[in-house]
């Protein structure tokens, strides 16, 4: 028993490495607006490069896992992250480091299935289990906050490039901790790979996340973005009606059929959806905004690792109690709520007196989302689909982090690109200056630090101003969606979860599907003997 409890804190100790990277570059985003002069959806493509080829491989990554080991997976994933994350601080232009956070997604998309089927087969009796995931999804919510205090920290003391820098030594220690307690895992025999499918899955949510991103830039209404708009959803409508039709598919949609399954993952996407977003802009907020240091903004990101911390287990406990339906309900409710105190917020407002509470109420509605949802998909598949269940759950988190940091972004890009731009016109300032600082906030700051003393102050609480009107707009939209997924868990999670027909029932082939391949009793065994 006590060696499924450390092979635990080693897996989660994993994850903690790649959902790290989804947030550490947060804080150093206006750094390396500076030094690599990228713009606002530069920067969303620093973030997005790595959640959207993370979120596109992780159903590949759990049938590479099915077919090869889910330890053997891990291991190989842990080692090409720390390679990339070489290059990645190496990196001298945007490009390259979009290329290397991209790559950094590739490999990371190896490791986070393995984490969850892994834990999955060596907890087998049920209540150890619910404790099981509802640890490995607290690591996963407390992550997105240690990311920016930790590259705040190495900010503070040294280079932008330290933030990839400190994935190395991370990872030796994860690989040294696998192989010491985590027990291995049998390949299975699985289905030839569908790569057609995998491709229109990739083109399909790349050219979403591009069109989004690059829509305030190219406009919304220029045929760029409207075609890409058109043909990412044409792609997706095929590798949906793909995957129905072939005896064995990377993503086995009959699962949504499932009404539990398919709310608890659009749950979780939704609140990692806003709570990506959100840790977005308001990072950005803190240094643009409120003048704080990248340690001090990182700082104030805490509230998210503490509460998560201290609710994970609360929420799993209520979740046994009285159900998952009324704890995730809760969870979305406490997420708007927080999101909707942001709304009040000015360019003056202070942290402790309003920003630490509406933070504090998001983390908190994220782990009565999280834990219980995790348990719900997991609840609602059979042992052979765990597999394909756990590569779900985590394609959710990511797909919806991915399109948080778009939408959100775009939402605040918008009106500042759009609103800046009038209002330093309005102080009578040059169409080249005003062009600057249309680029980024952080840009606009330094137009105004470098403008002569009469103008500088106007034109830094013009720009600060502006984009505080973009955030309280991309964060309507955070409520909104958070609220309208509080609704939709109350009316959809009634009764009780039924597992489904096991993957390929029906078909020509009886043999699992795609990334379903895990056989849990299987590993089971293999892992004890």
């Amino acid at each position: 028993m006590r060696t499924r409890w450390w092979a635990l804190a080693a897996l989660c100790f994993a994850e903690l490495l790649v959902m790290v990277d989804n947030t550490i570059v947060n804080v150093a985003l206006p750094t390396m607006a500076r030094d690599l002069d990228a713009g606002i959806s530069g920067l969303q493509w620093i973030v997005d490069a790595y959640t959207l080829v993370f979120a596109g491989l992780l159903l590949t990554g759990g049938y590479l896992g099915d077919r090869f080991g889910h330890r053997r997976m891990l291991l190989s994933g842990i080692v090409g992250f720390a390679g990339v994350s070489a290059l990645a601080a190496s990196s001298q232009t945007l490009g390259q480091l979009i290329a290397a956070r991209a790559g950094l997604g590739l490999f990371a998309a190896l490791v986070f299935p393995a984490t969850l089927a892994i834990i999955v087969s060596i907890f087998v009796e049920s209540r150890e289990r619910a404790a099981a995931v509802g640890i490995w999804a607290a690591t996963s919510g407390v992550a997105v906050a240690v990311g920016p205090v930790l590259g705040g920290w190495l900010l503070e003391h040294y280079a932008w490039s330290s933030v990839f820098w400190v994935n190395l030594p991370v990872a030796a220690i994860a690989v040294v901790a696998i192989v010491a307690v985590v027990p291995g895992t049998r390949p299975e025999r699985v289905s030839r790979f569908d790569f057609v499918g995998l491709g229109l899955s990739v083109i399909g949510l790349g050219l979403l996340t591009y069109s989004v991103i690059e829509g305030p830039h190219l406009g919304w209404t220029d045929p760029r973005t409207i075609g890409g708009l058109a043909i990412a959803v044409g792609a997706l409508g095929l590798f949906g009606r793909r995957e129905l039709t072939i005896d064995h598919p990377i993503l086995d949609v009959r699962l949504f059929a499932n009404r539990h399954f398919a709310t608890a993952a659009g749950m979780i996407s939704v609140a990692f959806f806003a709570l990506f977003g959100f840790i977005f802009l308001i990072t950005q907020f803190f240094q643009a905004v409120q003048g704080y240091g990248p340690l001090e903004a990182g700082l104030r990101t805490l509230p998210f690792a503490v509460v998560m911390a201290v609710f994970s287990p609360v929420a799993m406990a209520l979740s046994h109690r009285f159900g998952p339906r009324p704890v995730a309900v809760g969870g979305a409710v406490l997420m708007s709520g927080g999101f909707a105190l942001v709304e009040i917020s000015s360019r003056t407002s202070g942290y402790w007196e309003l920003i630490i509470w509406s933070m504090s109420l998001m983390a908190m509605g994220l782990a009565f989302i999280s834990g219980p949802c995790t348990q719900v998909i997991m609840d609602a598949l059979t042992p052979a689909q765990a597999g394909a269940g756990s590569a779900v759950n985590d394609t959710t988190r990511e797909i919806g982090g991915t399109l948080g940091v778009a939408v959100l972004g775009s939402v605040l890009t918008s009106v500042y690109t759009s609103g800046v731009g009038e209002r330093l016109a309005a102080l009578g300032l040059p169409q080249a200056v005003t062009g600057v600082a249309e680029e980024s906030v952080m840009a606009g700051v330094e137009v105004a630090r470098q403008a002569p003393a009469a103008v500088g102050a106007q034109l830094q609480i013009a720009v600060q101003e502006v984009f505080v009107d973009g955030l309280h707009s991309a964060v309507w939209v955070a409520v909104a969606i958070t609220a309208a997924a509080a609704l939709a868990a109350a009316y959809l999670l009634r009764g009780a979860p039924v597992a489904p027909p096991a993957p390929g029932e029906g078909r020509s082939s009886a043999e699992p599907a795609g990334a379903a391949g895990l056989q849990v009793e299987r590993e089971v065994t293999a892992g004890t003997a």
